[in-house]
């Protein structure tokens, strides 16, 4: 979350003012297909930085050094299509360097244009109430908050921070990251406006909130121990935070230079060495996983069948069709290690981010060492219409950019709180601990991001199609519960079929669809692509 003062400083001077002086020494930059990662990944290691997967808000965020939330403006795109950005620096070249060459990279190949602004965002304001109960510092100890060791467990666990000679200022910074905190706090950064001057003395102690616990009433919330054991109080409020404005920026980046595909040569597509051999059936103490290390090294352990679902990014399994049964469950152990690749000018480079690349190597061993054959195809399978049952949404606002984020959104106002626009409904209902604000989405956005926004209760990826014959774009907030707060989460209500209510207060993903957008998550066939195995051997070959 942002730090409000060290955005200010961000922003100080002529953030927007174009680099120059420093620049990558060569650049690939191209668009990527759609796919099901919705996250960058990003890395830098002896001269080749790499961003992977980013959206143009991916980039530009990285660029200037601030939140997703903090950039503003732009077409409808920004946030939906995706590129790889490869490029060579100095070997040991320091972030902020790397980051004014990044706007330069923007301002080259996007023709991005930018300016600064401010907009209230949600923040939490720290202020004293009506009786102090901290100390002035008298000592010179070091400044801090630290874990109290042992904390007592009561009906549930506590925490507590012995805090000495800290301002209030650092304290505000601090709490957003303390143990405990998040589960009060969400997302949501705190700034001090308590107008205290000069550093405290203090012990503060909360209840860590596990929702769906027994004995929440007893629990001593950190809104309570600021109140009862400092004195001091704190709200949610707008707090003015500087943005970066998009005015216009290409979405198709300029061609690369010739002399890029010579200099900055394709990672390999095969392993160089590689082991594979069956896991041992006693070893339960690791699940499922796979580890990509630094210098071009992978170790997997999993079965067939999810290795060709890793290998091909297939997921889920139940779209990869013509596996034996007996693959099941057998498990397999792959080492392999890649030939880093050269580049004509530095040294040999592997920075262990470029899971794309790990993943077409893998295909290739699989297809060698099992004699695996495979073929693409469309077929029915498992999925989920999106019906409008009595639909209440909000026709969208002017000027807002498609998307959907965690929390409140950048306007600071969600539609399930409309008798306290500023209000998070979580603050009410901690239980319900997923708050998902969508501006100006239309229906067929938002299916396609569901999978995305549902985390596992779509675990399985299933196909959603939009079905709700409804045109336009809109606003609107959904409030659920995480899967494991409450029973037979993960089954959709069905048409017609009223949904079931929790004593706790915790509400599913599809009881929310229904009660506070009138949408409906319907079990359904649908097309979509599936992975056909024509072929498998069920031992490898020989190492």
């Amino acid at each position: 979350m942002f730090s409000l003062p060290g955005l200010a400083a961000v922003f100080s001077g002529a953030l927007l003012a174009q680099p120059g002086g420093v620049s990558f020494g060569i650049a690939d930059v191209h668009a990527r297909p759609p796919n099901s990662i919705l996250a960058m990944r990003s890395g830098f290691s002896r001269g080749r930085y790499e961003l992977r997967n980013a959206t143009m808000v991916d980039l530009i965020r990285t660029a200037w050094g601030v939140d997703a939330d903090n950039v503003a403006g732009g077409p409808d795109w920004l946030e939906m299509d995706r590129f790889d950005v490869i490029a060579t620096a100095p070997a040991g070249t320091s972030r902020v360097t790397l980051n004014t060459m990044l706007r330069g990279l923007l301002d080259d190949r996007f023709k991005l244009v930018a300016h600064k602004d401010t907009k209230p965002l949600p923040a939490y304001a720290l202020s004293t109430g009506p009786k102090l109960q901290m100390t002035k510092t008298e000592g010179t100890e070091e400044s801090g908050c630290r874990l109290q060791p042992g904390s007592p467990l009561v009906t549930q666990p506590q925490v507590t921070f012995v805090c000495r000679n800290v301002t209030m200022a650092a304290f505000a910074s601090a709490m957003p990251g303390m143990r405990g905190a998040s589960g009060y706090l969400f997302n949501y950064g705190v700034v001090d406006q308590t107008g205290l001057p000069g550093a405290w003395d203090f012990n503060i102690s909360w209840t860590l909130h596990v929702p769906g616990r027994t004995g929440e009433a007893d629990r001593t919330t950190i809104f309570d121990a600021l109140g009862k054991q400092l004195g001091l109080g704190m709200e949610l409020v707008k707090v003015p935070t500087p943005m970066v404005v998009v005015d216009s920026v290409n979405r198709v980046p300029t061609p690369n230079l010739p002399e890029v595909a010579a200099k900055l040569p394709a990672p390999p597509t095969e392993f160089e060495v590689s082991d594979v051999k069956p896991a041992d059936p006693d070893d339960r103490t690791r699940g499922s996983h796979v580890a990509i290390r630094p210098g071009g090294g992978i170790n997997v352990n999993m079965t067939l069948k999810d290795l060709i679902g890793e290998a091909w990014n297939e997921w889920p399994p139940e779209r990869i069709v013509g596996v034996p049964k007996s693959l099941d469950t057998a498990r397999f152990v792959v080492v392999a290690k890649s030939r880093a690749p050269e580049l004509t000018d530095g040294p040999a480079v592997w920075n262990g981010v470029d899971i794309d690349s790990m993943r077409i190597m893998l295909r290739s061993l699989l297809t060698d060492r099992f004699r695996l054959r495979t073929h693409e195809e469309e077929r029915l399978v498992a999925g989920y219409a999106l019906v409008a049952a009595r639909p209440k949404l909000r026709t969208a606002a002017a000027g807002n950019r498609p998307g959907c984020k965690e929390g409140l959104g950048t306007d600071g106002t969600g539609q399930s709180s409309r008798k306290d626009p500023g209000k998070d409904p979580r603050l009410v209902n901690p239980i319900a601990s997923r708050l998902v604000t969508c501006r100006n989405m239309t229906m067929s956005q938002f299916a396609a991001t569901l999978r995305e926004t549902a985390g596992l209760y779509l675990h399985q990826f299933p196909p959603v199609l939009d079905s709700t014959g409804l045109d336009g774009r809109y606003d609107f907030t959904l409030n659920f519960s995480q899967p494991a707060a409450l029973p037979n989460a993960l089954r959709p209500t069905g048409e017609g079929e009223a949904p079931g209510s929790d004593p706790n207060g915790a509400i599913s993903l599809f009881e929310a669809l229904d009660k506070q957008l009138g949408l409906k998550l319907v079990s359904r066939k649908l097309v979509s692509h599936v992975l056909v195995i024509d072929h498998v051997e069920e031992i490898p070959t020989e190492n």
